[in-house]
């Protein structure tokens, strides 16, 4: 019969795919677990406010046509429901694959029974296969691990969860109609009404029922229940020769057979006579069993429902039962680990001492795994319901009677840990080196014969040795023999070694050689040679795999967590414990062989990506044990910083020599000194790890060291922030200033202490510090922005997040998300145009009702010092999406109150055909512009709101434009030098190829623009007011809707000498440059006609003005036109445009006259 596994045997490969996909399904169910997105949880209240209309369980099904025509009857639903599909439905069709390959999964193992029923494999029925080891183990794992899916599943995505999901990827997926198995899908996956959260009631019926959703054959089942039953389908006994280990041999099997029962829950609840047999064989001393990859389950409580399980395990649950095991195992523990720990001391594991005592070594090995599995499984907090009673004694039963204490398990682990891989290692060594050895010893022996031989030839002088020719032929016949031994023969080489060894002896004995001692050294030395040889032979692989089943450590895949604490406390106090976790790491990874046994067999492609999962959940528990040396390094350092920065004064260049004891400051110095040795301890414990590969992923201990420093860091840096930057809007004077000169001291002491600590550590501490900080400003600034967003950017999304060195995310303390948009909006709040003045001229902010100072440009570089050039760039990057924002309600507020307003729309029409042509004059100017104010009036307050705030946050910009661009020229002038001059090529070129369209231009696909622009505004090389914000559409009326809101305005504002234009009356509070600013970059996001068009229509109110006072003969130039003169003037000026602009509507001798008015 072909082999089951062959590649050209067909039924074997389907089984094998099918079993392969399982364990890469659970794989992808385990990773997609922690991406469930926390809003279909509905934890909290806002979530349920805001999404509970648009988020459906399968209640959906019952009435689809009412569910959404309740959202299209409100639009803000539909738009959140929009806004919800774009940002979730990718990890939605993620999450739906993955449920719908477990039911893809079932379809097809019941398709491959039929097949086998049907007789399509030739010669292959379910009897047959079942007859085969390796058929029988894959159809008992398909069963099995379709089980686990079901389990996984609710333990990891909830019920409810998981019909929110299907129901909205149902609704926002094109591909629903074409897709008939989500019917299925959606009867399979339904709510069970189980809760993995502790103390929560278990569903009747639960989990047979759930097993059931999708019928499976009876005869499948019941056969390979029975085959686990009654045999070892993994052949496992054979690694645990010793009766009482029988149970942990047998506990994969027993395992599967815990799953498999579900499906067949009558012989759970009244075959008595199995479930004892079960109970015996399987579970005659534990009841905490594994099911896969640590998932833990107890028995005393998984079985509680169902009669003749109860029953039977009654047995092994009662309490002189529980305590004679208890006690067993307190024993042995006590007694392997001071075997270990003898094994362990320097120099006694050497190669002879271990081919002497194989079978001692791996019992040992035996009995430490087994007491440290059955004490683990048994102890574990997890597997105990505290609400139980009945497990809560049995529980405390065994605490006392194993007299358990966590650091003794934990450091028995950690020692046989150490001995195993010790021991792995030296039998590896001796494997590849075996052959090898056993020819020189052989060759030695051969060797050590011919010359005896030679010496009783005569010819050779050795001290009173006579010749004898036979004792010559003798040994040169040995020599010959083991010469002729053969080393692939090996049973038949190590037989006549032995005779050759009894020969040796011999010879010795009957022709008294022993009086002469050299002859007998040579006979002794060639015995020693014939020991090894047979020593070296014995060398097998089967002991590696029996170590490597016997020190299989899957089981605690999960329950090692409850450990972390203590390892981390013996890592504080010893560092170099770091090398004794290794080999328990190793040792953990070892279960990674289980899932990836079959998809390996199998050639798989999900091979790498379940292999990548698994080793990097390992890699992060790894990190995550070893984060406790940054951690104790950043308390050294922060005790460092105190002590640089308080107690040890700065030496002087030059000291009187009375003065030096003061200076010494020799206990301050000595503390400093005791820390940083400390620091390098710590540093020095974690490089001791050497490279390591964990799964597939190598671990790197310099790399691990620099991720930990890199992690401490932002968790320290961005906690700072998040409590350093938090402002109360009700204080007077404004916390801004204060606060962030704090914020810049406690910044420069974490930047002070990584220089100072750098070369203790071996690290570059400059590098670090520039990318974490900026990377945990840009996340920052990436969440704020978030809110401006449609389509926000998740965090595994983000490029800034990182899982290894993840940026904590803080809950929010006001409207705003994060410490960046705190600040940002403190600023708005100090610099807002109706409480404070902006002087142009000064760079300052003044308080319109007390004329005192509020702000000035000094505030920028203060930030500057805080948090840097990404914070001010962050900043101006949270100031372009509020300009957006605010442009785009202005819009939408134009469209209704303007052109939705009949009235409005009328008083305009008047005055356009009051103002046509332009370049004319308008006639009783005076009466035509007051009465289209009056009409328009109601639209102005929202109007002048919407533009002021858009002039405001234009200031700001130009003032982080400047700042950055002064910091780039002060501190890097050949960047900034580079990047002007670039800069002036590129717009050079752009404009040479809108001249003549034959010269070069970038391309589509050319990044150079997008790039250099990055660079630009980083280093403050822009222009805010020359930005588009945002696309727009032809608006009719929009000039002359600005034009009377400028005139409109003009009233409420004087000319003073000393400061320009200003508010008349601080109860009707206006600020002249956001007005300006403001009006400017509306005008810039419309096409320059529009623009033309308000300067006419000013030009046009200047001329006409003028003419009715010249006509009135009124001498003195109106107010309203100064004011109208000096928006042009301002405008140009901000602008950068030649005056010729706006002599095109005023003459110039008006303009030239209004200074020499003023």
């Amino acid at each position: 019969m072909l082999d089951f596994l062959a590649e050209n045997n067909l039924c074997g490969q389907a089984i094998l795919r099918i079993v392969s996909c399982g364990n890469a399904i659970i794989a992808e169910l385990l990773r997609l677990s922690e991406f469930i997105p926390s809003v279909f949880r509905l934890k909290d209240k806002a979530d349920q406010q805001k999404y509970g209309e648009i988020i459906f369980d399968f209640s959906y099904f019952k009435g689809p046509e009412i569910c959404e025509g309740r959202l299209e009857a409100k639009p803000e639903l539909l738009d959140l429901d929009d806004e919800f599909r774009e940002n979730n439905i990718e990890i939605l069709t993620r999450f739906y694959l993955a449920f719908q390959s477990v039911h893809k999964y079932i379809v097809d193992l019941n398709r491959y029974l039929d097949d086998l029923n049907e007789g399509i494999y030739i010669q292959q029925t379910l009897e047959t296969v079942l007859l085969n080891e390796d058929g029988k183990q894959l159809l008992c794992e398909a069963l099995y691990l379709y089980g686990v899916m079901l389990l996984v599943i609710d333990q990891k995505i909830e019920g409810e969860v998981r019909e929110r999901m299907l129901v909205s990827y149902y609704r926002y997926s094109a591909a629903r109609s074409a897709d008939s198995n989500m019917d299925d899908i959606c009867k399979l996956l339904r709510s069970t009404g189980y809760s993995s959260q502790p103390g929560a009631k278990r569903p009747p019926n639960y989990p047979e029922s759930y097993f059931s959703r999708v019928p499976i054959s009876e005869t499948f089942i019941s056969m390979v229940i029975g085959r686990l039953r009654s045999d070892d389908i993994y052949n496992q006994v054979s690694a645990y020769p010793l009766p009482e280990h029988r149970s942990t041999a047998l506990a994969t099997q027993a395992a599967m057979l815990y799953v498999l029962l579900y499906f067949d829950p009558t012989i759970l609840h009244t075959q008595q006579a199995k479930m004892r047999e079960i109970v015996d064989k399987y579970f005659p001393d534990n009841w905490v069993i594994s099911i896969y990859m640590g998932i833990c389950v107890n028995l005393a409580e998984a079985w509680e429902p169902y009669k003749a399980a109860k029953t039977a395990l009654n047995y092994t649950l009662d309490l002189s039962n529980v305590k004679e095991q208890a006690s067993r195992y307190a024993t042995v523990t006590e007694r392997v680990h001071s075997q270990v720990r003898q094994l362990l001391k320097e120099g006694c594991l050497r190669e002879e001492m271990v081919l002497d005592n194989i079978p001692k070594l791996l019992n040992c090995l035996r009995d430490c795994n087994v007491a440290i599995r059955w004490l683990m499984l048994h102890t574990a907090d997890s597997t105990c319901d505290p609400n139980n009673k009945r497990l809560r004694q049995i529980k405390d039963q065994v605490l006392t009677d194993s007299k358990y204490n966590p650091k003794i398990l934990f450091q028995l682990l950690l020692d046989t840990a150490q001995f195993e891989f010790i021991l792995k290692e030296m039998f590896k060594q001796m494997l590849s080196e075996k052959q090898e050895k056993w020819e020189s010893f052989k060759k030695e022996g051969s060797e050590r014969m011919a010359e005896l031989a030679d010496v009783f030839s005569g010819v050779k002088p050795l001290t009173r040795v006579e010749k004898n020719e036979n004792l010559q032929a003798w040994f040169r016949e040995i020599s010959k023999q083991i010469m002729s031994l053969n080393y692939d023969d090996s049973t038949a080489a190590g037989r006549k070694t032995v005779q050759l060894i009894q020969a040796l002896e011999e010879v010795q004995e009957f022709h008294q050689l022993e009086s002469n001692l050299q002859v007998c050294q040579f006979l002794a030395d060639t015995r020693k040679f014939l020991h090894q040889m047979i020593r070296t032979i014995n060398i097998k692989e089967e002991v590696l795999i029996t170590m490597q089943i016997v020190g299989d450590l899957s089981y605690a895949w999960q329950l090692i967590d409850s450990f972390t604490s203590i390892m981390q406390e013996s890592i504080r106090a010893n560092p170099s414990m770091v090398t004794k976790l290794r080999a328990t790491f190793l040792k953990l990874a070892s279960a990674l062989d289980m899932p990836l046994l079959r998809i390996n067999q199998a050639n798989s492609p999900d091979l790498l990506s379940v292999s990548q999962y698994y080793s990097g959940e390992l890699v992060s528990y790894v990190r995550k044990v070893l984060q406790i040396i940054p951690e104790s390094m950043f308390t050294s350092l922060l005790k460092i910083i105190k002590l640089q920065t308080h107690d040890i004064i700065e030496v002087p260049t030059r000291l009187d020599k009375d003065k030096l004891r003061d200076y010494a400051q020799l206990s301050p110095r000595y503390e400093v000194a005791k820390l940083t040795h400390a620091i390098s301890i710590f540093t020095e414990g974690i490089l001791m790890m050497k490279t390591t590969l964990v799964g597939i992923i190598k671990v790197d201990p310099k790399q691990l060291l620099e991720d930990g420093i890199r992690k401490e860091l932002v968790k320290r840096v961005a906690l700072a922030l998040h409590r350093g930057l938090t402002f109360n809007p009700k204080a007077k004077p404004s916390e801004l200033m204060p606060k962030l000169k704090d914020m810049a001291a406690t910044m420069d002491g974490f930047h002070r202490s990584f220089e100072y600590i750098q070369d203790y550590v071996n690290i570059y501490g400059l590098k670090i510090w520039q990318e974490e900080v900026s990377r945990i400003i840009n996340y920052n600034v990436e969440q704020e922005c978030n809110n401006f967003l449609r389509t926000k950017i998740q965090d595994w999304q983000s490029m800034y997040q990182s899982t290894h060195i993840p940026i904590p995310k803080f809950a929010p303390v006001d409207e705003s998300v994060t410490f960046i948009g705190r600040l940002c909006r403190e600023i708005l709040r100090i610099t807002d145009p109706k409480v404070a003045c902006y002087i142009d001229q000064l760079n300052t902010w003044y308080d319109m009702k007390n004329h005192q100072e509020v702000t000035n440009s000094r505030l920028f570089s203060e930030i500057q010092d805080t948090l840097g050039t990404f914070g001010l760039n962050g900043l101006d990057r949270l100031l372009c999406f509020m300009i957006v924002k605010e442009l785009q309600n202005f819009l939408s507020m134009f469209q209704k109150t303007v052109l939705r307003d009949k009235p409005v729309l009328d008083a305009l029409k008047v005055l356009m055909n009051s103002v046509n042509p332009l370049k004319g004059i308008v006639a009783n100017s005076g009466k035509v512009y007051s009465t289209a104010i009056a009409k328009t009036q109601k639209i102005w307050a929202a109007y002048l709101d919407a533009i002021m705030k858009v002039g405001q946050m234009q200031i700001l910009r130009r003032q982080i434009a400047n700042e950055l661009n002064y910091s780039c020229r002060f501190d890097s002038k050949h960047l900034a030098a580079a990047l002007e001059n670039l800069n002036k090529a590129i717009l050079a070129d752009i404009e040479a190829h809108y001249q003549d369209p034959s010269l070069p231009y970038p391309k589509e696909d050319n990044t150079l623009l997008y790039e250099i622009t990055a660079y630009l505004e980083a280093a403050g090389i822009h222009t805010p007011l020359n930005k588009i914000y945002i696309t727009t559409k032809r608006l009719p009326y929009f000039p002359i809707v600005n034009f009377l809101f400028l005139i409109s305005h003009l009233p409420k504002l004087q000319y003073n000498k000393n400061f320009g234009m200003a508010c008349r009356k601080p109860a009707d509070p206006i600020d002249w440059p956001p007005l300006v600013l403001g009006l400017l970059t509306l005008l810039k996001q419309f096409h320059s006609r529009y623009t033309e068009q308000f300067l006419a229509l000013i030009g046009q109110f200047v001329r006409s003005t003028m003419e009715q006072c010249t006509s009135q003969k009124i001498p003195e130039m109106p107010a309203d036109v100064v004011g109208a003169l000096l928006f042009l003037e301002d405008y140009v000026r901000y602008t950068k445009l030649p005056r010729r602009v706006v002599e095109a509507h005023v003459p110039s001798f008006i303009f030239d006259e209004f200074r020499t008015v003023l």
